[in-house]
Order: structure tokens, then sequence, then C-alpha cells
């Protein structure tokens, strides 16, 4: 959240590249820690997120939200309905709230193969971000 937008522009340029070198009929699933919050406004970015997202969508998630059109990419985490505390991946160390930050990212049409997406409570990692 606290890079220049250059830098965000950047990464989201290279991402961009990657995914476009990947053919159509290949299985493409990308794992990472965005720091993007989608939101859950399900009805604009219809086939990007599901009914199931989390908070309100920040300027990280817009970006996330305008590639994974861009390539008819799903946001998984958003699908399934569950606990909020297996939909959450990072607590705000202030404000103590818990948030959807960490994505697994699949081509639309490759839905069928995604089982469930959920954060693992209690995964001991060095890291203050839950597994996904």
């Amino acid at each position: 959240m606290t890079n220049p937008d250059d830098i965000k522009d950047k990464f989201y340029e290279d991402l961009d590249s990657l995914i476009k070198t990947i053919p159509k009929e290949d299985k493409l699933l990308i794992l990472g820690d965005f720091n993007a919050r989608v939101g859950t406004d399900y009805t604009t970015w219809e086939g990007i997120i599901g009914r199931n997202g989390v908070g309100k969508c920040n300027s990280n998630g817009l970006l996330l939200l305008k590639t994974c059109a861009e390539h008819s990419l799903l946001i998984t985490n958003t699908v399934f309905r569950l606990p909020h505390r297996n939909r959450t991946s990072w607590m705000h160390p202030r404000s103590r709230q818990w948030h959807l930050i960490d994505y697994v990212l699949t081509r639309q049409k490759d839905r069928h193969d995604i089982l469930v997406t959920k954060s693992m409570c209690g995964a001991d990692c060095w890291t203050d971000h839950k597994l996904i």
C-alpha cells in the first residue's frame, strides 16, 4: 500500500506481460499477497469475484480487478461461502480488523477445477498472514 503508483503500475504491467505469455488452453493459477481489497461488488465485477468477498475495495483492489477483467480471471477466494475466519488472511495491527488481501486467481473457464479456497487458521509459519 505504501509503494508509489509507478511501482504498482510496473508490477501490474509485468503481471500482464507474464499472463499474456501463458497459452489460453493452459491451466493458470496465480497465488499472491497483492495487498489488495477487492470488496463485495460481485454485480459490477461479475465473473471476477463471487458473492463472498470481504470489506470494501481499495485502490490496489481496483488494479487487481481490472487485471482480472482483462484476462478473464476469477478471484477464487470470493467464490466459496465460508466462515469469516476462513475468508480473511491478514489482521490490521492497529484496528485488529481482518482483511482479505492474499488471493488465488485462475481462468474463469477453469472454475470447476477449484474445490475450495480458504485461509488456514492456526497454521504455524513465519508470517503475519494466514496461509491460503
